[in-house]
């Protein structure tokens, strides 16, 4: 007689375990935010609102109050660094959306079609001024410079994105670098400066650097199939907003590249912008599919995620580390 062997179900990847670990950190640095976007100017703290209580996955912050725990950071300085990390994100992201004409945002109506784009323009300069309001009163030069020197590297990014956009001989090496500049830059920073306040050695300055910058090249690689493989209900935006808008993303950059010569033609027109009906959109995710462009997207994010967790193998095993290994492997994994 012989056991039936029965497979234990595989679990998936999940925040809790960072949630958790950063869960009473990041209730003091909702305190900073919601403390540091009042203004007497009405429209201020109303159109930041609008976005920063619209939710999201707060991750960048979360890496800067997990690198603290990794690192043993018994300190509090870490609540206002991570607070203007979100400054700095939303702030970001309120350009995007005025750059981008978005008509959504984590499943609400887009702040530039709320407010209107010079209001939210102005607010997400606002926002900046106050990210940079929070690094000068925490005195370190080192966190001054990292996170303005990423500041700068993100918009650099921005821009360098729109040059590329509806460029159809974008290549795969410069949209990575444009999602290292836009997204990883600033993952990067949020993650070092960890270690800087708990005044740990350069190798773990480094180690937290590389953790986040590749953690941040995945979660945009993922972004970006998931544009074309998930509903707007889970995405928080419009499905095919990249399409519409002619963005270059890896999905379409493989697919234009396995295409046949009709294909490739269809592409060309898309991306200049002469083809955007839904009928185009559906046509283009059906070509995405036929050439597995979406799980090899996805394929390149799991290398970008493993790169991540090996950088954190100089630290010893605690649940701070386990806690970010998971977070990296959600980021790959999630669908919205």
């Amino acid at each position: 007689m012989s056991a039936e062997v029965v497979p234990l179900p595989r679990k998936e990847p999940s925040l809790a375990p960072i949630l958790s670990l950063t869960a009473t950190a990041m209730n003091a640095v909702n305190t900073v935010i919601l403390d540091r976007m009042q203004s007497e100017i009405p429209l201020i703290p109303a159109l930041a609102g609008h976005l920063i209580s619209g939710g999201g996955k707060r991750m960048r912050p979360m890496l800067t109050l997990a690198g603290a725990d990794l690192v043993g950071y018994q300190g509090t300085r870490h609540h206002k660094l991570a607070a203007a990390v979100e400054f700095i994100h939303t702030a970001t992201l309120l350009h995007d959306d005025v750059v981008d004409g978005s008509e959504t945002r984590r499943g609400k109506e887009a702040a530039n079609l709320v407010f209107g784009n010079p209001a939210t323009v102005l607010v997400g300069d606002f926002l900046f001024s106050r990210a940079f309001e929070l690094m000068v009163e925490d005195g370190s030069l080192k966190v001054l410079k990292i996170l303005s020197s990423a500041s700068a590297v993100i918009a650099q990014g921005e821009v360098d994105q729109l040059t590329a956009q509806r460029v159809i001989e974008t290549s795969e090496e410069r949209y990575l670098g444009i999602i290292g500049a836009k997204t990883a830059a600033l993952f990067a920073a949020a993650s070092r400066i960890a270690a800087v306040v708990a005044e740990r050695d350069e190798a773990e300055e480094r180690a937290l650097d590389d953790y986040g910058r590749n953690l941040g090249i995945a979660f945009q690689l993922v972004d970006d199939a998931i544009d074309y493989d998930s509903d707007a209900a889970e995405m928080g935006k419009e499905r095919g907003d990249d399409f519409r808008e002619g963005k270059m993303t890896l999905p379409v950059i493989l697919a234009y590249a396995r295409g046949n010569e009709e294909e490739r033609r269809f592409w060309q027109e898309a991306i200049a912008g002469f083809r955007n009906e839904d009928e185009d959109l559906a046509h283009a995710i059906e070509l995405i599919r036929r050439h597995d462009a979406v799980n090899a997207t996805r394929q390149r994010a799991r290398h970008f995620v493993e790169r991540a967790i090996d950088a954190l193998s100089i630290f010893p095993d605690s649940k701070a580390r386990a806690a970010m290994a998971e977070a990296a492997q959600f980021a790959v994994s999630r669908g919205y």
